[in-house]
């Protein structure tokens, strides 16, 4: 593979500290690499430095002759008076840029919805951020940096990005870096994975189900103050591995060693005991939405149906992803759970010990202590927090959980407006968490945080033994911390329905796929008449066996749903009984997922 370009004893310092020291790199054709590490560390500097974008305080970045790179940053550099075509494509006329496959692709993946003549001006910062990219990848580079590229993009968007990226060269044609906290689309798109870390940048072979394996490999011979790395890397491996095979087809590693790595390592959640003690919690009763429906006033003295006929009962334990376009009705469907919308048709009602709190996109929670240390916001909190259940429960202070969340001792003297926006997040999840709920919402928690920070705090809600219910466009994190998904897809009038997702995220973006279909359909009879995997008398087995698992599905978890709510009844001293119940749930849970399975592959087969 020929050589791209290089770096040679590159060495940058801030005023207050060094934050590389002699580093060399080199980028060959076909490089696809990942840039991870913790916030602060370098990751951008080091992009800017390899694109030509930031100059380093000594050494030399030496490009081959004719290599054209291409760079997204996250400044927002786009002039307001442009509209969106002159921003993307120039002056360029339009039977030219119309006329290039990639360009029409480009469009019609990141900016379908958005008016070609709209100002950039008019438009919201993720709207902004889609023409940036747009613009970016409409040209034709030898070399590809993008720092943070799936910032304010949906789940679609993310997907439709890796896809193009994984097509727009052959596999020993261009490069691309990658600087981005989404570990699924590190996993789907890299090759290799460097991670920034104290002064150097440290190369692993693979995606990042690859560099966590290796990484725990490094920790494992490490000295003793690495240990609690160890254990988090150790237990986000054996998330990996239990997950989707997608997720190991790819890194070059020996499975066994992975297998071996994993052997005593526990499941992600007991969840046994979560389950007993959300039940105990919560009672019977958590949030019932039946038949609900919520219209709003337009501007134009109509009406707008966003939510019809949803019917849906929140279990005690329920860990649920819900998926949507934006505009699709997440934010009502959270209104409805949390109180804070009333519903237009239908009820809602709510168990009587329901504690529902949201971590919201917002900084509510902070604004009043915007001038305070964290020190003097975290003294006027509960003294202890209780983790986990059963005999795996324990006692934290707010200074502890702050630890687990990455804050070091020094600063805990930092006022709260001088924290990065990651630290402000943590920091707000900790005032939520404190006020005890048990109804947990979400909304987008991402934002703002490094790899290992989600790790963390994954690691953290593992033992958090409430309802919890998650809006995120990072897929890695959805799937990780939740059990089920829903998806708000519109139906035949336009309002949004809610929908269960057996196969999760991936038949969400499929599902999605067939709606823009029909959309386009000029009438019902051509989407009946479309081509699948099956026809004739295999075709009319499989529809017919996909009914029965769909009605087998819905009795399965309408029991389950009655045995927990059964276990309010219980006595919660007898641990015995209250495990043997626990046990047939899971028998009858597992019975679910291996009947979901079996329709997703009909489905797929179906089309």
């Amino acid at each position: 593979m020929a050589h791209l370009l290089g770096a040679e004893a590159l060495h940058l310092e801030y005023p207050t500290r060094v934050v590389f020291d002699s580093v060399t790199l080199g980028i060959e054709e076909g490089d696809r690499i990942g840039i991870v590490g913790r916030n602060g560390d370098g990751k951008s500097s080091l992009l800017g430095m390899l694109a030509g974008t930031k100059e380093p305080d000594s050494g030399r970045v030496t490009v081959r002759g004719g290599t054209r790179i291409g760079v997204l940053t996250q400044a927002d550099t786009l002039p307001d008076d442009l509209t969106i075509g002159a921003a993307v494509v120039g002056d360029v006329p339009e039977h030219e840029w119309a006329g290039d496959a990639r360009v029409r692709d480009v469009i019609d993946g990141l900016l379908r919805e958005l008016p070609w003549d709209a100002r950039i001006g008019s438009l919201s910062g993720g709207q902004r951020r889609r023409v940036s990219l747009a613009k970016l990848l409409t040209g034709d580079w030898d070399v590809i940096a993008l720092d943070e590229p799936t910032n304010h993009l949906d789940v679609e968007a993310i997907t439709w990005l890796a896809g193009h990226l994984k097509k727009r060269w052959s596999p020993n044609a261009g490069a691309l870096l990658v600087v981005t906290h989404d570990r699924w689309f590190l996993d789907e798109i890299c090759t290799e994975t460097w991670e920034v870390h104290d002064r150097i940048v440290e190369p692993f072979e693979g995606g990042y189900a690859a560099y966590i394996l290796q990484r725990v490999e490094r920790d494992r011979m490490a000295a003793a103050t690495e240990a609690k790395r160890q254990n988090l890397a150790r237990k986000e491996l054996a998330w990996l591995r239990r997950g989707a095979p997608a997720r190991t087809s790819k890194p070059k590693f020996r499975i066994d060693a992975a297998n071996e790595l994993i052997a005593d390592v526990p499941e992600i959640r007991d969840k046994v005991s979560l389950q007993s003690l959300a039940v105990s919690r919560l009672g019977k009763d958590v949030v019932d939405l039946l038949d609900v429906g919520v219209t709003y006033p337009t501007e134009d003295g109509g009406t707008r149906t966003v939510l019809k006929d949803v019917e849906w009962r929140i279990a005690p334990g329920e860990r649920t992803g819900i998926l949507g376009v934006n505009g699709a009705g997440k934010s009502t469907l959270l209104g409805l759970i949390s109180g804070a919308v009333e519903p237009t048709e239908g009820r809602v009602k709510r168990g009587k010990t329901v504690q529902v709190r949201t971590l919201t996109q917002r900084l509510d929670e902070l604004t009043p202590h915007w001038n305070d240390p964290v020190r003097v916001v975290i003294s006027g909190l509960r003294t202890s927090y209780t983790l986990g259940a059963g005999s795996k429960a324990q006692d934290l202070t707010p200074g502890q959980l702050l630890e687990r969340l990455g804050f070091s001792s020094a600063q805990l003297s930092t006022p709260v407006k001088d924290l990065s926006g990651g630290q402000q997040r943590r920091l707000q999840l900790l005032l939520v968490l404190l006020d005890q709920p048990n109804v947990l919402i979400l909304d987008e928690p991402t934002n703002d945080m490094d790899t290992d920070m989600l790790a963390a705090i994954e690691d953290l809600l593992d033992s958090w033994s409430g309802t919890l219910l998650v809006v995120s466009h990072d897929r890695y994190f959805l799937e990780r911390v939740t059990d089920q998904q829903y998806a708000i897809l519109p139906g035949p009038d336009g309002a949004g329905r809610l929908r269960h997702l057996p196969g999760g995220v991936d038949e969400y973006l499929r599902l999605r796929e067939r709606v823009e279909a029909e959309g386009s359909k000029p009438s019902a009879s051509a989407a009946a008449a479309a081509p699948t995997g099956l026809d004739g008398a295999a075709l009319r087995t499989a529809q017919k066996e996909v009914a029965a698992l769909e009605r087998r599905i819905q009795k399965l978890t309408a029991q389950v749903d009655a045995a927990k709510h059964a276990l309010a009844d219980h006595d919660q001293s007898d641990y015995a009984g209250l495990g043997e119940r626990m046990k047939e749930i899971s028998a009858q849970e597992a019975e679910i997922e291996e009947l979901e399975l079996r329709w997703f592959e009909l489905t797929e087969q179906i089309g």
